[in-house]
């Protein structure tokens, strides 16, 4: 379960440097360090998680809903993940759609 969990919250933090087609190598050094300390993923395996969730097709409601699964009575692991989104979202210029999109993620994490 540790697997899902810890691909969904890569998915989840590299989502959103997708969908802002931000700079992959100014945005790599952090998300590694969130993984890092998270998960214990070494740069290399955050960088993989990194490199295939920007090429490949995902179901961003489907991650979200392993992590609820996996955190549902624990909402202070929840407002880590969020704070953690945050971070990926004050590294660059932030627009209104990062807004948008972190309010429909929080949404979604807190349903359960």
């Amino acid at each position: 379960m540790e697997n899902k969990i810890k691909k969904s919250v890569a998915t989840l933090l590299a989502h959103i440097i997708k969908i802002d087609d931000r700079d992959i190598e100014k945005e790599t050094p952090l998300f590694c360090k969130l993984m890092e300390m998270d998960f214990g993923c070494s740069p290399e395996e955050a960088k993989t998680f990194l490199k295939e969730t920007l090429q490949e097709e995902y179901d961003l409601d489907e991650h979200i809903a392993i992590i609820n699964d996996a955190l549902c009575d624990d909402k202070l692991s929840k407002m880590h993940i969020l704070e953690q989104l945050n971070h990926i979202i004050y590294s660059d210029t932030i627009t209104p759609d990062d807004y948008e999109e972190f309010e429909k993620i929080k949404k979604a994490l807190f349903s359960c």
